[in-house]
């Protein structure tokens, strides 16, 4: 992490959606077949320098408005849910969140403000430990 975004409270930024969401048509051959919405958001999330950004794997669950839903390695609904989670500075985050609202439409976004960001809790540890 930058230090500028150690000195910073850490976010994380949840952004939950069906598995057949589909990003954006942006070039000729996303006519034929458009992109999958998580790893259109994945890319964009790294050409953003995201500090971390992570796709869960939902075994089970149920979108707003949806029916319940579960995971099943050789057939999965079109409707049931994913959630891609982003972690940099609340700042970052709802920049990110503003440069993309177009795509973001289709989620149910949730940012959770953390208070003690990891890095200082493990510093501050290990030096009580010693």
């Amino acid at each position: 992490m930058t230090s500028k975004a150690s000195q910073q409270h850490i976010a994380a930024l949840r952004l939950y959606f069906p598995i057949a969401t589909k990003a954006k048509v942006t070039r000729f051959w996303h006519h034929l077949s458009a992109p999958a919405l998580a790893h259109h958001l994945l890319t964009v999330a790294k050409q953003a320098n995201i500090v971390q950004a992570m796709l869960h794997q939902v075994s089970s669950g149920y979108l707003p408005g949806e029916r319940m839903s579960h995971h099943h390695p050789e057939l999965t609904g079109m409707r049931h849910p994913q959630c891609l989670e982003l972690l940099d500075t609340e700042e970052r985050l709802r920049e990110f969140m503003h440069e993309h609202a177009e795509e973001l439409r289709k989620v149910h976004a949730v940012l959770f403000l953390c208070e003690l960001p990891l890095g200082r809790h493990r510093a501050a540890h290990a030096t009580h430990a010693s």
